[in-house]
């Protein structure tokens, strides 16, 4: 994947360096009317590059991870880009609940993953997401409604092959207007290669697939 077009940040061994989703997602909340009176949720902040993006945009903003060398490195890259985050650990919306917010945008791990547990101690935490990709998805779904106002919007950046249709079902059952705003095909990196036979028996890559990966952005408002 490549890096998108801003300024680096501190992104150490274990914490999600900005992507190709990161910039796909920067895309599509530069196009929401974000301002000094808007508050802003990022859950699973990684090194904080979207919650610094929104800051930037003057709103108010709140980040949470659940590791704490991800939310260390997103106070720290808050903090040399002079801009102001409040930052917690927790387990997405638990580290904020009874508050809600304008926007929430999240970027969960979202990469299909083997084996029946999710990892804990390890950078693949970033990235993996139970066998059907979904694990943290179906959470960011649930949990929004009770984060955002009414009128809110989420903004869910995941693959396709995690089912962009299950996600809008989802959120349609949940009370929102929801529709994938945004695509990007990418080449698949080091993990996703490492597991393209894997992929292939699961049913969630083709057998003529060019190994190439289709991203997405969903934007959905809380009635």
């Amino acid at each position: 994947m490549g890096t998108p077009g801003h300024s680096p940040l501190l992104t150490p061994p274990g914490v999600y360096a900005p992507q190709d989703d990161t910039e796909l997602l920067m895309r599509a909340l530069a196009r929401e009317r974000v301002g000094p009176a808007t508050q802003v949720l990022d859950l699973g902040t990684g090194s904080g590059a979207l919650a610094l993006r929104a800051a930037g945009l003057g709103a108010e903003v709140t980040a949470v991870d659940i590791a704490w060398r991800a939310v260390l490195t997103a106070r720290l890259n808050a903090l040399i880009a002079r801009r102001h985050v409040t930052v917690r650990r927790g387990d997405l919306t638990a580290a904020v609940r009874g508050r809600t917010y304008d926007l929430v945008v999240s970027n969960p791990p979202y990469v299909p993953s083997p084996g029946p547990r999710l990892p804990r101690h390890s950078p693949a935490r970033a990235w993996d997401a139970g066998p059907d990709g979904r694990a943290f998805v179906d959470r960011v779904c649930d949990e929004a409604p009770s984060a955002l106002r009414s009128g809110g919007v989420l903004l869910l950046v995941h693959s396709a092959m995690c089912g962009a249709p299950q996600t809008l079902r989802r959120l349609a059952e949940a009370g929102f207007d929801a529709s994938v705003t945004d695509r990007a095909v990418i080449p698949f990196g080091p993990v996703l290669n490492t597991r393209r036979g894997w992929l292939r028996r699961q049913g969630l890559l083709a057998e003529d697939d060019e190994n190439l990966e289709e991203l997405v952005v969903i934007r959905a408002q809380h009635a």
